[in-house]
């Protein structure tokens, strides 16, 4: 039986990041996350089977090369799900699973700092990941999520005005919602604000809207717009 978790915002903020890499050339386009991308999808809405299949998958490349750093980011999201499960299961491993999840997370963005295919993922998932720990520990896992995000748009720059309304607002819409959670309005005000902009006349700049007048968004309200639909219906 499928069971809805909460990562599933993040599966879809981490899925949906593979379209921040469509800029790239044609030839390039054959990409790790393409290969496991839906199987994480599938077992981050509740199908274990598919996410016993992602997770053999990146075992079987990292059994290869240890250091491939996207099957480690994809790896290690799955064992912050498995993790999450644990906890709630009162599971003796929960805590060994999610400290390696962090730590496999950690290596693959030590390994390529400047590769979008690993920041949106971690950053996706330890985004999602604060809103359902205590403060202690949801405070850092935002810090470095943001840091992840930041990270992206500013190697997206120069032709993020390029990308499609989805990559372009799930990336903005994750640091002003992210910021805004960390108490730091003003940078919260500065992305909502150029989703206003850049952004006009889609969901996310509804949401963008409610929160200029609010300062807050519903819960409802924060989770991804539009996966694997096309922008118009945003």
């Amino acid at each position: 039986m499928k069971r809805r978790t909460p990562f599933l915002a993040a599966a879809c903020l981490g899925f949906a990041g593979g379209l921040f890499l469509a800029w790239l050339p044609a030839n390039a386009q054959e990409r790790f996350d393409h290969q496991v991308r839906n199987l994480f999808f599938a077992g981050f809405s509740g199908d274990t089977e598919s996410l016993q299949k992602g997770m053999k998958a990146c075992e079987d490349v990292l059994a290869a090369n240890p250091n491939h750093a996207e099957a480690l980011v994809w790896h290690g999201g799955g064992l912050m799900l498995m993790a999450g499960d644990a906890f709630r299961k009162k599971q003796a491993n929960a805590m060994e699973l999610w400290t390696k999840g962090l730590a496999e997370m950690q290596k693959a963005v030590e390994l390529e700092p400047r590769n979008i295919g690993v920041r949106i993922p971690r950053g996706a998932v330890l985004l999602t990941s604060s809103r359902f720990t205590p403060k202690e520990v949801g405070a850092p896992l935002l810090e470095t999520g943001l840091a992840d995000y930041e990270a992206t748009l500013e190697l997206q720059a120069a032709h993020f005005d390029k990308l499609g309304t989805h990559p372009r607002g799930e990336l903005l819409f994750g640091l002003a919602e992210g910021y805004s959670r960390a108490g730091k309005l003003d940078k919260a005000r500065q992305y909502f604000e150029r989703i206003l902009r850049d952004l006009p006349e889609t969901g996310y700049a509804r949401r963008a809207t409610l929160w200029l007048e609010t300062k807050s968004l519903p819960a409802d309200q924060t989770g991804c717009i539009g996966c694997h639909v096309p922008s118009k219906s945003n």
